[in-house]
């Protein structure tokens, strides 16, 4: 029976640890995590859990399933060294852990904007449940919500406060929302109902100074202007945990290396979900992907490889996001360089934006279109040959090319 160790305590590590009861794997599990809590849903923290004051988190397993797996859960501890000669790792409490098999899956931490990154009582980030219960609690008294950053935690956090009646301003750096997630046709829609909901956005937005009072940020000086803030939120994207990897000698680029297997460069360590950079069978390149999708299926992946029954991990990537009444769905990795096509109608909030390279489907982006997102995923697949001008009517499902 293997000595199975798996630091993190986010979707990667619950699904690690089902995969590996489902599998019937002869294993002692222990998971370290440092948060207090079992691993919870993490998306409803940026939408639902802020605006329903009485929402609560949503647990992905309860102890009792853990328990009957045999795993063994160090809430609030932390792992600060890997011995890899020796196969244990050590814990800030002092003592340590053996394994045979250790299962990175230290996820991502936000992003911090240097002018911001002081001791202030108001600004945020939103990456675990004691993010969004602290922001929760500023949100419900507060007035003027300053968001800096135009991605989807920023957008989500912004049409939450919106729905709540809060004066909203948020404030992006580049020259258009969601810049390095999305095509220019969704940023345009996105900009356009974001604005029309009495969001206040504004493009190529810098921040040159910032008003304090006390231990709280008052005001964000942009150009000329000074905006108010009762609290900000920073959502400028997330950086990879991989300083323990590092530290012990396996290969890193933003991220920890993994080959198909989610194997490092250490056959006894493999590392999953946000903090894992896998290589992409449809991009032919190495990428690093924050979904709960790629968590989920990364962690089935590592489980078939303890398993002696090892898998390439070639899943579809897909992502969601939703914004008011927006709901946005993702299939593929969207790539810039690709030929784009609008499916349906923006002006009626109900298309899909087709990327094509040459006559291969690469990406679909859908709005308000569950039926074009699900087509998609089974279009994405397999290696997918369509005629793009073909693809765009929507008037011919897109499902009805899946055969085609």
């Amino acid at each position: 029976m293997n000595d199975i160790v798996v630091v993190g305590g986010g979707h990667a590590a619950a699904q690690f640890c089902a995969s590996i009861a489902e599998l019937k794997l002869p294993a002692k599990l222990a998971l370290v995590s440092d948060e207090p809590h079992l691993p919870y849903q993490r998306p409803p923290l940026s939408k639902t859990y802020l605006k329903d004051p009485q929402s609560q988190p949503a647990w992905l397993r309860g102890e009792a399933f853990y328990a009957q797996c045999g795993a063994r859960w160090q809430l609030g501890a932390r792992v600060t060294k890997i011995d890899r000669k020796a196969r244990r790792v050590a814990l800030n409490s002092g003592g340590s852990l053996p394994y045979d098999y250790l299962v990175l899956a230290t996820g991502t931490r936000p992003r911090q904007l240097p002018l911001l990154q002081g001791v202030y009582d108001n600004v945020h980030t939103v990456r675990t449940l004691k993010d969004a219960v602290r922001l929760r609690e500023q949100l419900g008294r507060s007035h003027h919500v300053v968001i800096v950053g135009g991605g989807f935690i920023g957008l989500e956090v912004a049409a939450t406060a919106a729905s709540l009646g809060k004066q909203v301003s948020v404030l992006e750096a580049g020259h258009r929302l969601l810049s390095r997630s999305c095509s220019p046709q969704l940023s345009e829609y996105l900009l356009k109902k974001h604005r029309d909901s009495g969001v206040d956005i504004r493009l190529n937005a810098t921040i040159e100074r910032v008003q304090v009072e006390g231990s709280r940020v008052c005001g964000l000086q942009h150009g000329n202007t000074i905006i108010p803030a009762d609290i900000v939120v920073v959502g400028i994207g997330a950086i990879p945990n991989d300083e323990l990897a590092r530290e012990a000698g396996l290969d890193c680029d933003n991220g920890v290396i993994v080959d198909s297997f989610m194997t490092t460069s250490d056959e006894r360590i493999l590392a999953i979900g946000d903090c894992a950079a896998f290589p992409s069978p449809a991009l032919r390149r190495r990428i690093r992907l924050e979904s709960v999708q790629n968590a989920n299926d990364q962690a089935r992946c590592a489980a078939l490889t303890l398993a002696g029954v090892p898998e390439p991990y070639s899943a579809l990537p897909w992502f969601w996001s939703e914004q008011g009444s927006v709901r946005i769905q993702i299939a593929g990795v969207p790539d810039i360089h690709h030929e784009q096509v609008v499916r349906g109608n923006p002006s009626a909030d109900k298309f899909s934006i087709l990327y094509f390279d040459g006559d291969h489907l690469t990406c679909v982006e859908s709005v308000n279109s569950p039926a074009d997102h699900m087509a998609a995923r089974k279009l994405l697949s397999v290696p997918c040959v369509m005629n793009s001008e073909a693809a765009a009517d929507e008037t011919v499902p897109l499902k009805s090319f899946i055969s085609a």
